[in-house]
């Protein structure tokens, strides 16, 4: 969803197109918009531009018959976002659900294995302006004193955290780490940034309820 605004008034053009070209395939065409509220909020939100608004319309223009053409799935965090056209559109809704406990300790577990144990660059979940700053490349030490106890612990305390925040939280772990002289990460240096990420994560619920949008890097 967020690849169609920086098309500017060629959105509509490529809409258009991607439609005329499932027409024309035996096979037809499933077409997967990720994060779709980025692309199909409501018509009058205020930060919608004029070039987004006619793309929508070019795409509700496109789905309002039922069609053996195409097949249109689309994904998002913010379904409340969606413009109520979209979502009459809307045959079937799949929700996945955050993480529970033992999800969030295996993604807890699977991370700090891949990136940290592992030593693997953790580019998914690293801030775009990251690329600024010379490649570390210096083997973190992990210490025997952060068990499956103290990540159990780390699990319960993430509660609400999708995937992808998990993946950043394992990520300050690793900024962390290389933060420090000896690049040795231990039990006490995890439960700081566990506590740091929660209180993050609460802080931009706040806000949100509040009807704040925080300025956040990804």
């Amino acid at each position: 969803g967020g690849d169609v605004a920086p098309l500017g008034s060629q959105a509509v053009t490529k809409i258009h197109q991607i439609f005329d070209w499932a027409k024309t395939s035996n096979k037809g065409l499933l077409l997967f918009i990720d994060e779709a509220d980025a692309f199909l909020c409501e018509r009058n939100n205020t930060y919608m531009s004029e070039a987004q608004r006619s793309a929508l319309n070019a795409l509700l223009f496109r789905t309002g018959d039922q069609s053996r053409d195409i097949v249109l799935v689309l994904a998002t965090n913010r379904p409340g976002d969606l413009d109520s056209a979209v979502t009459d559109r809307i045959d079937e809704v799949i929700e996945f659900p955050l993480p529970g406990e033992e999800e969030r300790f295996q993604l807890l577990n699977l991370y700090l294995n891949k990136y940290l144990k592992k030593g693997e660059d953790n580019r998914d979940a690293k801030p775009k302006w990251s690329h600024l700053f010379k490649k570390v490349s210096q083997k973190i030490t992990v210490e025997a004193d952060l068990t499956d106890e103290v990540i159990s612990e780390a699990a319960k305390k993430t509660e609400g955290f999708s995937g992808r925040e998990i993946a950043k939280l394992v990520a300050g772990v690793q900024a962390g780490v290389y933060g420090r002289a000896d690049c040795v990460l231990d039990s006490q240096l995890f439960k700081e940034i566990v506590e740091y990420k929660v209180e993050e994560h609460h802080q931009r619920i706040r806000l949100a309820s509040e009807g704040f949008q925080p300025l956040l890097f990804s």
